[in-house]
């Protein structure tokens, strides 16, 4: 359905939005964004307002002011649009309707509205690489290979001397994310199309100018409605290298090939990127957000991809860090992580970007919940740990994001069955790892540590049945730590790890440094402690935090010199004496400022 409907009467212009709680007046300020602090909502998961437990537009709507108290600039959204719900709303039949689970697009511009009204902006998650076989041009451009929208997708006989549908007959070699072969044969026309995820996520092809005329559009009718910017998803995929060929074998020998070099940042990208910034994002008066999620993207892209100079997007989720404890072949099996190597990659991000501009991540709706994977979630260390990842995260250079219930410290679920699985990726890990002859239960142990349903399990408000998140049956079961893990129970805690984040929010907006500072890695090779300053003029910052379950010394450049400095922020009490000796998952963050600071090397 298309709405031409303007966007809620009496809305406030963007330029004239109120800060509210200390942030900074965004809306008049183009880049908004470098100062910001931006929360993740996942829909389906953050609050059901009518009992059917799927999250909505209105449950989230009853949410604003939590998540103005936190703090917050800005509200990402994964995808609310009309969808079958194959992925969970990324495979989109109608960009411009609003799925009847989620709410009308009424709910969505009182969204609009409320966040404004907050001073707080929206930024929508759009899918730009597919569709779902459901939307309309599919339906059209699979009717007929003499369809006007044949050319929308990218369809392809069988490969030479083969009849469709034997084995081999794809058009490539190519391994979908979500299925073994990349290409579905459509039984009525004969050919095949690509589907770089699900079978029923339809790639388009972004070579046809007519295809990107379509969703410049459907952005533009968005903005025109009144949100303030897009996450794009997976938008390095776009461009494909022509022509489409075989990738190299994969391992393990199952027949099918790795066709990564030929869609991941293709030689059109940038073009493409530059165009939908022109066609889009120029010359309007709003101050706009442009993110773009790129897997496997390389340094060198990115810089280019955020230089402003280049006009393309303003940064992008890059999967470096996230990848590092992954193997290389099994992407949901574990390797051991490295402390040393995960604050490698950053600060490495942190130079490389250096003229661009970084996103700050460690959990979002496709990665596990980050205390559990990076801190230690068992009650000893919960909180302590939570709070010290937001630390090291957030005095980053660069825009942090908080995904739903990080904010908490909410942990992975202990799912003991496979049948309690929901994704559509986590299904496919399973049914393939066993058809391999692996142990259920080794199958099963994996996914509990890198399924993403550990990041959708629903959002733990209190300690009433479900955890406040619906009064019926949630689609996805709640994790049982609820009624001692939640919003309600932490609110006026002042050690709470909800309590710690909004003073840790609060320093980003307070002091200039932690938003533009320079960044310096300290102890490069120390396994237990992250250390690194942030510098801007006489003021100058120090992170140190020890990543261990045990007491950890931290031989800091002049540190004698910074144990006499402020201390700005601490999760524990002050120390005892002038010492560097941090207690078990413990973070600080200490100023100097008024003078030229000391060495530090």
């Amino acid at each position: 359905m298309t709405d031409d409907r303007p966007a809620t009467d009496g809305r406030p212009a963007p330029d004239d939005r109120p800060a509210t709680d200390g942030r900074p007046a965004a809306g008049q300020d183009p880049a908004w964004w470098r100062r910001a602090v931006v929360y993740q909502v996942y829909p389906r998961s953050f609050a059901d307002s009518n009992g059917d437990g799927i999250g909505d537009l209105p449950g989230l709507l009853s949410r604003l002011d939590y998540l103005a108290s936190l703090g917050v600039d800005a509200v990402w959204i994964s995808p609310f649009y009309r969808s079958p719900q194959d992925d969970n709303g990324y495979d989109i039949s109608d960009y411009q309707d609003v799925d009847p689970v989620f709410g009308t697009l009424a709910d969505v511009d009182a969204l609009i509205a409320g966040l404004h009204e907050r001073g707080m902006k929206l930024i929508i998650d759009v899918v730009l690489n597919h569709t779902s076989d459901e939307h309309p041009w599919f339906t059209e451009s699979r009717s007929s290979t003499d369809s006007p929208k044949r050319d929308w997708y990218w369809w392809r006989p069988a490969r030479d001397g083969l009849p469709p549908g034997s084995p081999g007959a794809e058009p490539t070699n190519w391994r979908s994310f979500f299925s073994p072969s990349a290409w579905q044969l459509d039984e009525a026309t004969g050919e095949y199309y690509l589907h770089l995820f699900s079978v029923r996520q339809p790639d388009l092809n972004w070579e046809n100018p007519e295809v990107r005329r379509a969703l410049y559009g459907m952005l533009r009718w968005w903005l025109d409605r009144g949100v303030d910017g897009f996450r794009m998803d997976v938008i390095n995929m776009v461009s494909k290298r022509l022509p489409l060929r075989d990738g190299p074998p994969r391992p393990g020998g199952d027949g099918y090939g790795d066709g990564w070099a030929s869609f991941i940042s293709g030689p059109r990208i940038h073009e493409f990127l530059r165009e939908l910034h022109a066609e889009v994002i120029a010359g309007r008066d709003e101050a706009l957000l442009t993110v773009g999620e790129m897997p496997g993207v390389s340094l060198a892209d990115a810089a280019a991809f955020t230089d402003p100079a280049s006009a393309e997007v303003d940064m992008v989720f890059q999967f470096e860090h996230v990848e590092l404890d992954r193997d290389p072949g099994d992407r949901l099996a574990a390797r051991p992580l490295r402390l040393t190597s995960l604050k490698a990659s950053l600060a490495r991000w942190q130079a490389g970007l250096a003229a661009g501009w970084n996103s700050l991540y460690f959990g979002n709706h496709d990665q596990p919940r980050a205390v559990s994977r990076y801190g230690s979630d068992g009650p000893a260390h919960r909180e302590a740990s939570a709070k010290l990842l937001a630390t090291v995260l957030h005095l980053h250079r660069g825009t942090p994001y908080v995904y739903q219930g990080e904010e908490l410290g909410m942990t992975n679920y202990p799912f003991a069955s496979a049948d309690e699985l929901a994704d559509i990726e986590s299904r496919h890990y399973y049914r393939q790892a066993v058809d391999a002859g692996q142990d259920p239960a080794q199958a099963l142990a994996a996914l509990r540590r890198r399924s993403r349903d550990n990041a959708r399990t629903p959002m733990q408000w209190d300690a009433s049945p479900h955890a406040g998140f619906t009064t019926g049956t949630p689609w996805l079961p709640v994790n049982p730590n609820y009624p001692g893990i939640n919003a309600a129970a932490q609110a006026g805690d002042p050690d709470s790890v909800l309590s710690y984040y909004r003073r840790l929010i609060a320093l980003r907006h307070d002091l200039p440094v932690v938003a533009e500072g320079d960044f310096t890695l300290l102890l490069p090779g120390d396994e237990r402690i992250w250390a690194f300053t942030r510098r801007l003029g006489p003021t100058e910052l120090l992170v140190v935090a020890n990543l261990s379950d045990g007491p950890a010394e931290a031989d800091i450049p002049a540190g004698r010199d910074w144990a006499a400095a402020e201390l700005l922020l601490s999760n524990y009490p002050p120390p005892a004496a002038a010492t560097f000796v941090l207690r078990a998952w413990e973070a600080r963050v200490y100023r100097h400022s008024g003078r030229t600071p000391p060495p530090v090397g």
